[in-house]
């Protein structure tokens, strides 16, 4: 099976939808079998818990690979992550640290993560894998957070980072579309960063620190899972490479972001440049194929195959690592249940 997601009233119907099918099938947090901890407890909001960063952008001997990584590193540090309430609905506890590539605008630097944690009946943490969620271009991130609840569901801590412009991190500069491939370079950094906050939780199985991306977010998670192997497992949803034929060529989403750029006088040929540093497929060789999960659309006209097949062949995916999904953008969410499950399975293996 090559096992896909939007915007719209429709849409809000088949995330209602995908909803009620994770709600039926999400196994209940036991079977995945991890270690409840009585003595472990979610932190109090207002506590600082020391991290540091692990990115190691090693030297690669393509001369264009080795200019891509050294527009997105950055010097590992030292830095904290804070402990936040949560705000409504929206996981168990905020967590806030600092962008490690700085833009200059107090919001968009100052990270927040959506921890969906993984608990007992009783409450307590559970001793368990952690999933590093990257969400759609969706305003209100519903996919993103739907994830975020599932993984939480089968047992696995969830850690939903909002990307600079959305949530907690929007700002008037959210709507320049100009800017977007600049917040997007932020985001790949403050993603590969999120692994090592994941690191210090309390219940947090540091042998399995896996990221998932859709959409917007899958093409982050590309461009993450390119700059070195930090995290153990990587899920790639709807998205690929060739970010600038996306943007040129995509329908929907993909059409109303060329259009913004076409009334800023933005072309076709200006696009490939400008998406040029975050581009995925030019860290796609340095990616773990044993270790990464690609699922395209068959019926995608939003993100095109091409871009999802440029990548899986780049990375050289084995077959059964790319799974085709017989639906659109937005309907491949029906088969949420069934990524879900599979991220599980490969998470807790």
């Amino acid at each position: 099976m090559r096992p896909c997601l939007g915007s719209s009233r429709a849409f809000g119907l088949v995330v209602l939808l995908g909803s009620i099918l994770l709600s039926a099938v999400a196994s209940p947090a036991a079977e995945t079998d991890p270690v409840a901890t009585a003595r472990l407890a979610l932190p109090e909001a207002g506590v600082s818990i020391p991290a540091c960063d692990t990115l190691t952008c090693d030297l690669d001997p393509s001369g264009d690979a080795q200019e891509c990584l050294t527009g997105l590193r950055w010097s590992p540090q030292s830095f904290a992550v804070e402990i936040g309430s949560a705000v409504g609905s929206h996981g168990d506890r905020m967590l806030y640290f600092p962008s490690p590539l700085p833009a200059g605008n107090a919001i968009h630097d100052r990270v927040a993560v959506e921890w969906y944690a993984a608990q007992g009946e009783a409450g307590e943490l559970l001793n368990a894998p952690a999933v590093v969620v990257v969400h759609e271009s969706g305003r209100s991130m519903p996919v993103g957070r739907l994830i975020a609840r599932g993984l939480r569901g089968h047992g696995i801590h969830a850690l939903m980072l909002q990307l600079p412009g959305y949530g907690e991190r929007r700002t008037e500069l959210a709507d320049r579309p100009e800017r977007m491939l600049d917040w997007l370079r932020q985001g790949i950094a403050d993603v590969r960063r999120a692994r090592d906050v994941a690191a210090v939780l309390p219940g947090v199985d540091t042998s399995r620190i896996g990221v998932q991306g859709t959409s917007l977010g899958g093409f982050v998670t590309s461009t993450v899972a390119g700059l070195d192997n930090g995290f153990d497992r990587v899920f790639i949803l709807l998205a690929g490479g060739q970010l600038d034929r996306v943007v040129n060529e995509g329908k929907k989403d993909a059409a109303k972001i060329r259009e913004q750029l076409e009334r800023l006088g933005i072309r076709a040929e200006q696009v490939a440049e400008l998406a040029r540093p975050i581009e995925p497929l030019r860290l796609a060789h340095r990616i773990d194929p044993e270790r990464t999960w690609l699922y395209n659309g068959a019926f995608d006209d939003v993100v095109p195959r091409s871009s999802s097949y440029a990548l899986a062949k780049a990375a050289r995916l084995p077959d059964s690592h790319h799974i085709e999904l017989p639906a659109n953008h937005y309907t491949g969410i029906i088969f949420l249940p069934v990524v879900l499950q599979q991220i599980r399975d490969e998470m807790t293996r």
